[in-house]
């Protein structure tokens, strides 16, 4: 079976299923598995001299471990199977859109309610945001996560199979954890900030070409094309750019991080500043018609596959 078709598969249960509760009410899920082994090393190393050392090291160590154990998942009897099972676990379409739909939903019951709901997918502060900001920072979520959590996995997949998307995750992971420029993480988590980019590069760029061919919107490639650089991250800005253009909004701009404002400029700056669930609710449509769109290719390379 191919990677590609055991991807279309893992695309689809994914979606169906999600993550069941009353499976990881029970056993640990595989990313909280790598983000206590991440604890470890950053509670191990992050101290004294050579921190920026230490986080590189770590990461390597990670990545290697998660490769190896793909490795070994290989000789498992009925491996397509397992490969197939754990694959769909690692992808997060469904959870992503349940997560944004219950902000949407959590905002139009009100303020505060939108503020805690928001507050569980961005790092931004959300105690001080007002609708708009709620709304803003659930579509750039939205849009940053479907990279994230779909493209970038799958592409990963697609490329190594089971010790790639494993290598990812993990990297993705300690970049959650470990790789932000406080004074705390800065140097630990540096190694582990570069790889991330690295291995987001190309699939950040792919989001934002799904999200425009899904909708056959070819400004939106352009605002892409032009607003990207703006964003902070060298890849989040893609889909996030994307999205703004397709959406017809501004993302990105002023935030508060730790009780500090950014200026960071707006993305699709003359795109409609002043949001609301609704908008929210159009970005998930789009998510959902972007993933459609991935299927359907993913789909047709592998019928050409079977007929030859």
């Amino acid at each position: 079976m191919s990677f590609v078709s055991m991807l279309l598969v893992a695309l689809i249960l994914d979606a169906v299923f999600g993550e069941p509760d009353w499976l990881w009410s029970r056993v640990p899920h595989p990313a909280t598995l790598m983000g206590r082994v991440v604890n470890w090393f950053d509670e191990t190393l992050n101290k004294g001299e050579m921190r920026q050392a230490k986080g590189i090291a770590a990461i390597v160590i990670l990545s290697i471990a998660a490769v190896l154990i793909g490795v070994a998942i290989q000789w498992v009897p009925y491996f397509d199977f397992v490969e197939i099972l754990l694959a769909a676990v690692l992808l997060a379409h469904r959870s992503l859109i349940q997560h944004v739909e219950d902000v949407a939903s959590a905002l139009r019951t009100g303020l505060t309610a939108g503020r805690e709901s928001v507050s569980m997918i961005v790092g931004r502060d959300s105690k001080q945001l007002d609708e708009t900001g709620v709304a803003r920072s659930a579509i750039e979520s939205a849009a940053e996560n479907f990279s994230d959590g779909v493209v970038a996995p799958a592409f990963w997949f697609l490329l190594l199979g089971l010790p790639g998307i494993l290598l990812y995750k993990m990297v993705n992971t300690a970049d959650s954890m470990v790789g932000y420029k406080t004074e705390e993480y800065a140097e630990f988590g540096f190694g582990s900030a570069k790889f991330d980019d690295l291995l987001n590069w190309i699939p950040a760029r792919i989001t934002a070409a799904l999200l425009c061919l899904a909708t056959l919107d070819r400004e939106a490639l352009e605002t892409a094309r032009t607003d990207a650089d703006l964003h902070r991250s060298p890849n989040a800005g893609w889909p996030e750019a994307a999205m703004a253009g397709v959406l017809g909004v501004a993302l990105s701009g002023p935030r508060s991080y730790e009780g500090k404002m950014t200026e960071d400029p707006f993305i699709n700056s003359h795109g409609k500043r002043d949001l609301r669930p609704a908008d929210v609710e159009d970005s998930i449509a789009i998510l959902n018609r972007t993933w459609l769109c991935l299927v359907a290719i993913l789909g047709f390379i592998a019928l050409v596959f079977w007929i030859i």
